[in-house]
């Protein structure tokens, strides 16, 4: 067997394994903000309001660039792991605290106003990115 075949061999297990944990770790982050929420965002996207997806389209994406940048920074499962957890307890908490900066625009979502969702989602990834440059070092 070719040396990039035996790499491969035995990282893409390593490679599933990071990413599965990364992904475990978003659902649950993603999951404890729905819980979070003043308002029911996932409710109101089965009932079809638009600004509730893209905010929550948002929250998504806010959380997975930071998990994105442990992911390619921490070598081993257990680093994943602790700047996973870390980086979205601190992210979920600059939601909240954006969400109160912002007074008024989550109520503007339920009532399906586009250009708070669109607002909001700015806000909430422009966070994501300063901690995700803050992880990077």
């Amino acid at each position: 067997m070719s040396p990039e075949v035996q790499a491969f061999a035995s990282g893409f297990p390593v490679t599933l394994l990071h990413a599965g944990v990364t992904l475990l770790i978003l659902v649950l982050a993603a999951a404890v903000y729905a819980l979070l929420t003043p308002y029911k965002e996932v409710q109101a996207i089965r009932e079809g309001n638009s600004a509730a997806a893209i905010s929550y389209g948002g929250v998504l994406v806010g959380l997975a660039i930071p998990l994105a940048v442990c992911l390619s920074a921490s070598p081993t499962v257990l680093e994943i792991a602790v700047w996973g957890a870390a980086t979205t307890a601190v992210q979920l908490l600059l939601f909240r605290v954006t969400d109160m900066l912002l007074a008024g625009l989550p109520s503007r979502i339920q009532e399906g106003e586009v250009a708070a969702a669109a607002l909001l989602t700015g806000a909430r990834l422009a966070t994501a990115l300063i901690l995700a440059a803050a992880v990077a070092g």
